[in-house]
């Protein structure tokens, strides 16, 4: 077995794989260093925590992951906390990506003896429609080229990896959808102004306070697609951040030096189906959900544990079932978080669309959020990722 890509999705697999015995490779062409640095995501839905602790790699999650079990919106100057575990009996897990893939390489490559190559260069996909794929790479120090003879193949290497470029044209439906907005991407030297994750919908655009660390808080900022980051300045950004998340009786904000500043277009996609001859797509290779409702993570997690318990099936047992229904499996999931992320993007930015209809219509479902059992209800179960149906 061969996985291209050491992300959440292509570690937890290659984990996967290992605890049942089965030869894996995972090639990855950035540094193990930089992997275990590269800021992403930090919030995790029960449901997946629980998967990764129930293949022995949730030990350090556990044990240092923050709980959050309630979150705050703030609009027309007021702040209303939002106690989803109270209502569902379930709750997030904050846990910055970077130290989950640090988790996962050791465990996968220290603990279990996994093969993994970093920085490798030139991968290429072969014979995907055969019974006998193969990979091939440039080894960075020695220039050779290798030639992996495989079973299957896992593309777990992104939106721009190489995997979904090994697809032939015309095999593959994308279906796309461009929010026309942009996300300033902030990580501040700053502890974090408030017990929970906070949402600032403003006139002025949305704006958003998420938990990091003790020291380090994720913002993010409502701008236009596209737009410099060079254009926000230290002071701008505070001043924006200060404003937007203003509400009667809260906190000013704590200040302190930005540490990353990225734009981030919103646009989703998802490909259909996930899965070409021996080729099988995870994570964001397969499909992308903007950050919207921080879904993606829980996503790639989503499909390494069906991808991997259906590998171990079909090679261990000669069971294919849940490698026949991997794609339809995964998909309910990613349409069902695709839909959920409109929904939410239409609540962030509706009351900053500069359409006095669009704000209103922002405003009543806010307001029947909170005035309503079986609204408040039915939105903690798809903030949580809570379905009968998967």
């Amino acid at each position: 077995m061969v996985v291209v890509g050491a992300g959440p999705a292509g570690l937890t697999l290659g984990n996967i794989l290992r605890a049942a015995s089965v030869d894996c490779l995972v090639l990855e062409i950035e540094s193990r260093e930089f992997i275990e640095r590269r800021p992403r995501a930090g919030v995790l839905e029960e449901w997946a925590v629980r998967g990764l602790e129930r293949r022995g790699l949730a030990g350090n999650l556990l044990a240092r992951g923050q709980v959050h079990n309630e979150c705050e919106f703030r609009f027309a100057g007021e702040r209303y906390r939002f106690e989803y575990a109270e209502l569902t009996g379930h709750h997030h897990f904050v846990y910055p990506q970077p130290l989950l893939v640090t988790d996962l390489v050791r465990e996968y490559a220290d603990v279990r003896g996994g093969a993994i190559r970093f920085g490798v260069r030139d991968v290429e996909l072969h014979d995907l429609d055969s019974d006998r794929p193969s990979v091939s790479y440039t080894d960075p120090e020695s220039g050779q080229r290798h030639v992996v003879y495989c079973d299957f193949v896992a593309g777990c290497d992104g939106a721009r990896g190489v995997s979904r470029g090994a697809v032939a044209p015309g095999r593959a439906h994308v279906s796309r959808y461009d929010y026309g907005i942009g996300w300033l991407a902030l990580l501040a030297e700053a502890p974090p102004s408030n017990d929970c994750v906070v949402f600032g919908m403003h006139p002025r655009g949305f704006a958003g306070h998420m938990a990091r660390s003790p020291e380090v808080t994720r913002y993010y900022l409502e701008c236009p697609p596209g737009d410099d980051p060079e254009n926000w300045s230290h002071d701008r950004v505070w001043t924006e951040l200060q404003e937007r998340l203003g509400a009667a009786g809260a906190p000013r904000l704590t200040e302190g030096r930005l540490i990353e500043k990225r734009v981030l277009d919103m646009h989703s996609y998802v490909v259909e189906p996930m899965v070409f001859g021996r080729l099988f797509l995870a994570g964001d290779a397969a499909h992308l959900t903007a950050p919207i409702a921080a879904k993606g993570m829980n996503l790639a997690l989503h499909d390494a544990f069906l991808l991997g318990d259906a590998l171990v099936a079909f090679l261990t047992e000669g069971d294919s079932a849940g490698l026949d229904g991997y794609s339809r499996a995964c998909l309910g999931r990613v349409w069902d978080y695709q839909e959920f992320s409109q929904w939410l993007s239409e609540v962030y930015h509706g009351t900053s669309s500069g359409d006095p209809h669009r704000a209103g219509t922002t405003l009543a479902r806010l307001r029947r959020l909170f005035g309503s059992p079986s609204a408040a209800l039915a939105f903690a179960e798809q903030y949580l990722g809570k379905s009968a149906d998967y």
